[in-house]
């Protein structure tokens, strides 16, 4: 796809060409330039957080410019590659984040809290990281079995782009968006439910 109109976007992709031949410093330029955007993103993901949940915004930008800087030998295509790629990074830290919260309900934890409130606060841990990993295995599905529900998903879902935005990122109409998000919601409705 060809970004035009948007000089940032220009330069975002040309920064993006040079960090796949393992410029580092380029992609670190990227990430500043997106990181407002990075920031919504992030904020979209820890909105459905279960209460008490103590990773902010700033926190989750910072866990996921990390990992994203230190992937090696990859082939940025574009700003939306580069955006799916923080979604799925995010969603990892918040999947790994709680896999700590479960830990500590096993001891690991180091403040004393009465029995009461520790089962409650941690009956509500579980859940969440249950959920999480639920969807979490739910888009590896429809990954598989559909990757352009998958994408548009993540688009629409994570990035929180418009139906027109999605459509423009991923070179489809609209009314294909349309009909692929009604679709991957269905889908994703009945896998967690099952």
């Amino acid at each position: 796809m060809i970004e035009t109109g948007n000089p940032e976007q220009g330069e975002v992709t040309r920064l993006l060409q040079v960090a796949s031949n393992g410029d580092s410093t380029a992609l670190r330029q990227v990430l500043g330039l997106l990181h407002e955007r990075l920031r919504r993103i992030a904020r979209r993901q820890l909105a459905g957080e279960a209460e008490g949940h103590t990773l902010e915004t700033d926190g989750l930008v910072h866990e996921a410019y990390l990992r994203l800087a230190g992937l090696d030998r990859i082939q940025w295509r574009d700003r939306q590659h580069l955006l799916s790629m923080a979604v799925r990074t995010m969603r990892r830290v918040l999947i790994d984040y709680s896999e700590q919260r479960r830990a500590e309900k096993r001891g690991g934890g180091e403040i004393a809290l009465p029995l009461t409130h520790a089962n409650s606060e941690m009956d509500g841990v579980s859940r969440y990281a249950d959920e999480l990993h639920a969807l979490d295995e739910a888009l590896v599905r429809l990954a598989a079995l559909n990757p352009r529900h998958h994408q548009v998903v993540e688009c629409r879902f994570f990035v929180g782009l418009s139906i027109e935005e999605t459509a423009e990122a991923l070179d489809l109409s609209p009314a294909t968006v349309k009909r692929d998000w009604t679709a991957a919601r269905a889908w994703l409705n009945r896998e967690l439910s099952a």
